[in-house]
């Protein structure tokens, strides 16, 4: 792809952590684009949304979220609009158009629109005190319900919901978790690690709710939420309630603009939708059938899309494993892989109640496919780096700790380079 001219600008839509990081990542090139406007939805400069957790709970101040101030914008030479939402693409004339009716112009025009909450199709959703938990606005809410003593609910007992519940009990609500699935986090955790972080919870003063399918939302005859009814027929009282099970990909854009769809915007390994001239990155854009909520997909995304709107020529991006880590204080777990093992996995079980330490490992053939670790997690990253590789030299030692697998590795002459530790948020 040839590299834009002077007068063809490169236009981002979208200043959330995906935005952000290609704009980083442009700006250590020096064949970048001569011209990049950004811009976002809300009215201030990107932020660190993971970090949002750790804010709700009280643990970190507003200042430690933002990624670069406006003024840093400006002095790269970048052109940043910031609360102003597109409504219109016009492909034909390579031109956007704003809710402020600015239009603007572009060479290349990159989608990397987020995400929303998912929210369920019940009666009562749309009540006042019903909240998702994606933004700052959000987490604001969030936090004067939780000070003011809210009764609160919420819906998903994955990590979103899990940080979202912890965060809202820390200042100073009253919060229970509705999960659909059996077992909180279902889709990280086996059943053991599960019932441990569920005790741990429940130690804390969280309700867990577990089976839980939501009916519909109660009204209190102002418009508010007043309580939750499940399918079972139970009615649990709340007035506040936070939706965090799962994500939609903001990709209405790409759509009205006639852009080839699935769940999201469709984009090839180079991250170039349909039309050769725009780019999708991050949770709006949809490969080979897969969609985004975790970071680390996304960044090898930006280093791809980096190198093609600078002419480079790229091996494309990849999937590649990705491990998970719960970002609630005083809780560790790391996990990645399968979660139910099948008839011909070798399954390494060690459980130490009293500590409170629990490691489970999924092997097929010698080789680690999958891991799930509570409590003492200093093993998960080491795990994660020796995924696929054979390990039948060292499995005495597999469940002890690294510097004995190692050791065991190293006796039996196999190779022991280094492997990149990946985590996801």
């Amino acid at each position: 792809m040839p590299q834009l001219t002077p007068d063809e600008p490169l236009v981002i839509i979208g200043n959330g952590m995906a935005g952000h990081r290609l704009v980083e990542a442009l700006l250590k090139r020096m064949d970048r684009p001569t011209r990049i406007i950004v811009l976002g939805e809300e009215t201030v400069p990107a932020y660190n949304r993971i970090l949002l957790s750790p804010w709700l709970a009280g643990e970190m101040a507003r200042d430690a979220l933002t990624l670069r101030d406006a003024g840093w914008y400006a002095d790269q030479g970048i052109e940043l609009l910031l609360g102003e939402r597109v409504t219109d693409i016009d492909r034909r004339a390579r031109r956007l158009t704003t809710d402020a009716g600015r239009p603007l112009d572009y060479g290349r025009l990159v989608l990397a629109t987020g995400s929303r909450p998912a929210m369920p199709a019940v009666p009562g959703i749309e009540l006042a005190g019903v909240h998702g938990f994606r933004d700052l606005d959000d987490a604001e809410a969030l936090m004067a319900a939780a000070e003011a003593g809210a009764e609160t609910l919420v819906v998903g007992g994955g990590l979103l919901g899990l940080e979202a519940a912890e965060g809202m009990r820390k200042r100073g609500a009253r919060v229970g978790v509705l999960q659909r699935a059996g077992r909180l986090m279902n889709r990280q955790l086996d059943a053991t690690a599960a019932a441990l972080l569920e005790d741990e919870l429940r130690g804390r003063g969280l309700a867990i709710h577990t089976g839980a399918r939501l009916a519909w939302l109660e009204d209190d005859g102002r418009g508010r939420v007043a309580a939750v009814h499940l399918e079972d027929g139970r009615r649990l009282p709340a007035d506040c309630v936070v939706i965090a099970a799962g994500i939609v990909p903001n990709a209405q854009l790409g759509e009205a603009a006639g852009l080839a769809m699935g769940r999201a915007i469709r984009v090839d390994a180079t991250l170039t939708s349909s039309d050769p001239r725009i780019h999708a990155l991050g949770e709006c854009c949809e490969f080979a059938g897969h969609t985004y909520g975790l970071v680390e997909p996304i960044w090898r995304q930006v280093e791809v899309l980096a190198a093609r709107l600078c002419g480079e020529t790229t091996s494309g991006y990849r999937e590649a494993e990705t491990a998970t880590k719960l970002k609630v204080s005083g809780i560790a777990l790391y996990a990645f892989g399968p979660i139910d093992p099948d008839a011909d996995h070798e399954v390494l079980v060690y459980h130490d109640p009293d500590q409170g330490d629990y490691r489970r490992l999924l092997l097929r053939d010698g080789r680690l496919e999958g891991a799930v670790l509570y409590g003492d997690t200093a093993m998960g990253p080491w795990y994660f780096a020796q995924a696929g590789r054979d390990l039948g030299a060292c499995r005495p030692a597999l469940l002890l700790g690294a510097a004995d697998a190692d050791a065991l590795l190293d006796d039996s002459g196999s190779p022991t380079q280094p492997h990149p530790v990946k985590e996801a948020a």
